[in-house]
């Protein structure tokens, strides 16, 4: 077995980047789609609206204790355990077809990613020298958009397809649940992958740092990028359940292109991830973050312009080209991404990574939670008003980043692979 400290591809990462992909796969065939599933089951906007929120919640709430378990426990049992919450969680789904069940189950699988993130950076930090921790960090970026890439369009055909047999309520209803239990099985899978091929964690620690002390931990740096972050995140998570309605519902586009839509977006994040954090470990960081930040901002506008500018001219055979444009800027979005990841994990101290981490996200998405329950009720003002604040809580965030942020020291040596 290679030392875990001289590669990036160790059996433990190698396992870590398969179980992202198992899982991922299983659950974006139904996740993208679920306000369309939602709305088959006769939930309105204000539902789903409140369903994203309760994610964006959830994913807060759980990501301190994911930290804490990982830093308690070691990640390896922290990413079974977790694992086991979003199997229980595909199960409620799969049997009991109500809308209510859908937010239930969220609780359980809707928070896999936040609850994880802290166990698999904690992973990463542990596994690869820091000096290539960036490169780290990009990996699992790039991994995690392969089944955020493949799952869309494989959900999208499903729905499709069963609609065409089973009428458009029907059909959806059914799809959904049948990704779901294909999640299932995957995420079974995944488990066995995890106690094959990871080793235990043996820096475990018997006392983590408490949720009072891990905000001593936050630099003012740190505080300066939580709070631009918060402003971006609402940006992005105001039109997030809602564009799919818009795309399938108002610009009457089908859930298969859907689907393709979501494809390219991932691919344009993958293909500059790991070139981007090349050169952010080979120079400053704060460039690359507020990039990253107007594409977050742009996304809400170049949506609304792919519904509204075919319109003013008359010309409908534009919508898919400036849907496909607005959803590669959603996809350029991730050009920052695992440098803002990595610049929390340099600033996190070395005792206490997956805390600090998971301190980051609960305070971060704990916010951006109340914000998102907004999001049904600026849609029922109209998908404009809901667009417009986005970017306008887009433009405070990255401004305020632009002005007070400020750059670590690159590290010497920069990434390797």
């Amino acid at each position: 077995m290679q030392n875990p400290k001289t590669s990036v591809f160790s059996p433990t990462m190698l396992a870590m980047l398969g179980m992202v992909i198992l899982v991922g796969l299983g659950e974006k065939m139904a996740d993208r789609f679920l306000p369309l599933y939602l709305g088959a089951l006769g939930a309105g906007a204000i539902a789903i609206g409140g369903l994203n929120a309760l994610n964006n919640l959830v994913g807060a709430l759980y990501a301190y204790p994911g930290g804490w378990l990982s830093d308690r426990f070691g990640y390896r049992r922290a990413l079974i355990l977790f694992t086991l919450m979003s199997l229980t969680g595909y199960a409620l789904v799969i049997v009991i077809p109500r809308w209510w069940a859908v937010f239930a189950g969220s609780v359980l699988f809707g928070a896999w990613t936040a609850i994880s993130l802290p166990a698999v950076m904690s992973l990463i930090s542990k596994s690869v020298p820091k000096n290539r921790r960036a490169l780290g960090v990009s990996l699992h970026s790039f991994t995690k958009r392969i089944p955020m890439a493949l799952g869309p369009v494989l959900g999208g055909v499903l729905i499709d397809r069963l609609i065409r047999g089973h009428g458009t309520d029907e059909g959806t209803i059914l799809a959904i649940r049948v990704a779901f239990a294909i999640a299932f099985l995957l995420a079974l899978f995944s488990i066995a992958l995890m106690l094959k091929f990871v080793v235990e964690d043996t820096g475990a620690l018997k006392k983590p740092a408490p949720l009072r002390e891990s905000w001593k931990y936050f630099t003012p740096e740190l505080r300066i990028l939580l709070v631009a972050d918060m402003f971006v995140r609402f940006a992005e998570q105001l039109p997030y359940f809602f564009m799919v309605k818009w795309v399938c519902e108002n610009l009457a586009v089908s859930k298969t292109r859907f689907g393709w839509l979501t494809t390219a977006e991932m691919v344009t994040a993958m293909l500059v991830y790991l070139p981007v954090a090349w050169l952010a470990d080979r120079g400053t960081k704060k460039p690359f973050v507020v990039i990253t930040f107007c594409f977050f901002t742009l996304f809400p506008v170049a949506l609304w312009l792919a519904g509204d500018l075919p319109t003013r001219l008359g010309r409908p055979e534009l919508v898919f080209p400036l849907l496909l444009l607005a959803f590669i800027i959603r996809g350029l979005k991730e050009f920052g991404e695992p440098t803002r990841k990595a610049l929390i994990l340099d600033l996190a101290p070395e005792h206490a990574k997956a805390a600090t981490f998971g301190a980051y996200y609960l305070i971060r998405d704990g916010i951006v939670s109340v914000i998102a329950l907004g999001a049904g009720f600026l849609w029922n003002v109209s998908p404009l008003t809901n667009f417009a604040t986005a970017t306008a809580c887009g433009l405070i965030g990255t401004l305020y980043f632009a002005v007070r942020g400020r750059d670590l020291e690159p590290q010497p040596g920069g990434v390797a692979v």
